[in-house]
């Protein structure tokens, strides 16, 4: 199934309860309510399986530095808001996350995203960047049992920040290469002089 927006358009809105682990209430989540922020949507198929866990685990680690980056973290699955808290206070490896795990019982996240699996039901495993005016800028979805590379999402984040935060002058543009890393440089690209030189 696939979303019917594409990439550099407004993220459909979020509006559903999550578990919030922080201050272990249940709160109404709204995308709208980050506006100002990158946002990361970490969907997964459910919760009490195995390779889920481990995302929220990694994305824990490295939880800290995307703060520092002005992103938030935010995970999805089609389970209540009543199993993601179960979830939450019984995983050892949920247990101590931060990340508000939002309900998706209607599925209509997940559809509106384009990660329902139609065999399933359930939301299948990828991510989603969001830019700080709202607007989709990254998307993956891959096999359930392959769990995140956190650290891969966070080097596209650094990428995507890196782009939306460099001015460039009259036919420019900025560009990151293949294999870029955090703290070396994009491409400054002039669109009529560069071409073919690169």
């Amino acid at each position: 199934m696939y979303a019917s927006w594409s990439i550099g358009e407004q993220a459909p809105e979020i509006k559903a309860k999550a578990w919030f682990p922080e201050s272990k209430k249940i709160h109404e989540f709204r995308l709208s309510d980050y506006k100002g922020k990158w946002v990361i949507l970490a969907f997964y198929p459910g919760d009490f399986t195995f390779v889920c866990a481990t995302d929220i685990e990694a994305f824990m680690a490295g939880f800290d530095e995307f703060k520092k980056n002005n992103a938030e973290i935010v995970a999805i699955s089609t389970d209540s808001v009543y199993s993601h808290k179960a979830w939450s206070e019984t995983s050892p490896r949920v247990k101590e996350s931060k990340i508000p795990l939002v309900e998706d019982f209607n599925k209509k996240i997940a559809t509106d995203y384009g990660f329902l699996n139609a065999e399933t039901g359930a939301a299948r495993r990828g991510s989603v960047i969001i830019d700080p005016e709202g607007k989709v800028q990254y998307v993956a979805i891959h096999n359930d049992a392959l769990g995140k590379d956190v650290d891969h999402i966070y080097t596209t984040l650094m990428g995507m920040k890196y782009i939306h935060d460099t001015p460039v002058s009259e036919g420019h543009i900025c560009a990151i290469p293949a294999n870029w890393k955090i703290g070396k440089r994009a491409l400054d690209i002039d669109v009529v002089n560069d071409i073919g030189k690169l």
